[in-house]
């Protein structure tokens, strides 16, 4: 009988967001595929530093350890041919995680594979792929890279996930209010649109999700992953982002109105381990105290415009 996905969570990752691979990458980026390949098969038994997702990938694969049936899946997604990969998979056995799982695309697009996985979340540093993944209608993110944490040892004992509202969670009607009317007309449209449910953002059902993995540990004091919506909405305009989680019915353990506060210091207070926001004001400061990664809108939906 084959092994059904559909019954865990599935988090698709790529070999820059898992591990360390800037050098490489500048390799390929500036001497080309060849040499790339050849500086990972000469390297290939030398273990790769950890990289901004992994000790969130690290986290929920424990999960896994808590309870009988499996909850999650983590599946490399990744550009390199089978080749390249060996050194890729040696850290992996090396870090002792739980993923034996990959679609290796040999430079092709990743996109047609993330259905075909059943894929909750896809994490990479390749802006292409996550375009094309939120074109697809997959939660989908850009991990920003390089930054003093990614090589921490620390242990998360409690997974924090903090989301953007417009344009993430939710859909980017509002947003376009804002962008094209200005903020004293989006406050208006949102007071008087207080009780209609937003539309459904790119992040929605990954929310949806993990509730479910949520309810896997209800009767833990302490459960294992914990959510917040960290916008820059505020009074009025904050009804309409409550009335709809609640109209979704999904719990939110936290939120933050910040009214154009700085998101930076409060996704640091919340200890997030990983922050999805669309636009890269807000997520490039975040990515300094905390994993971060910019939800890109999908084409022919910018608000901006």
């Amino acid at each position: 009988m084959a092994y059904d996905l559909n019954e865990t969570l599935v988090i698709g990752i790529s070999s820059r967001a898992l591990f360390d691979l800037e050098n490489e990458n500048r390799i390929f980026e500036k001497q080309g595929v060849e040499a790339y390949e050849a500086y990972q098969l000469e390297h290939e038994k030398n273990i790769l530093p950890m990289g901004p997702a992994f000790q969130l990938v690290r986290s929920f694969l424990r999960l896994n350890e808590l309870q009988d049936k499996r909850l999650v899946e983590v599946i490399v997604m990744s550009r390199n041919s089978p080749n390249t990969s060996l050194r890729i998979f040696h850290s992996i056995e090396n870090y002792g995680l739980d993923i034996s799982r990959a679609a290796l695309t040999g430079g092709g697009p990743i996109a047609p594979y993330l259905k075909a996985f059943h894929t909750d979340l896809f994490l990479s540093a390749n802006p292409e792929d996550v375009q094309e993944a939120i074109n697809s209608d997959i939660a989908s993110g850009i991990i920003l890279t390089g930054n003093s944490y990614m090589n921490s040892q620390t242990t998360i004992d409690q997974i924090r996930i903090a989301f953007d509202g417009d344009a993430v969670l939710f859909a980017g009607d509002a947003e376009r209010v804002y962008q094209q009317d200005g903020l004293e007309a989006f406050m208006v449209h949102e007071h008087e649109h207080a009780d209609e449910p937003l539309r459904k953002g790119p992040f929605a059902n990954f929310l949806a999700a993990l509730a479910h993995v949520q309810a896997a540990f209800g009767d833990l004091d302490v459960p294992p992953i914990r959510t917040a919506l960290v916008t820059s909405r505020n009074a009025p305009a904050h009804e309409r982002a409550v009335k709809t989680l609640r109209d979704w019915n999904v719990h939110i353990d936290e939120a933050f109105f910040l009214g154009g506060v700085s998101k930076k210091e409060v996704l640091a207070a919340f200890g997030a381990h990983i922050f999805f926001d669309d636009q890269a004001v807000h997520a490039d400061p975040a990515s300094e105290v905390v994993p971060s990664a910019v939800v890109p809108y999908r084409e022919g939906e910018d608000p901006r415009t």
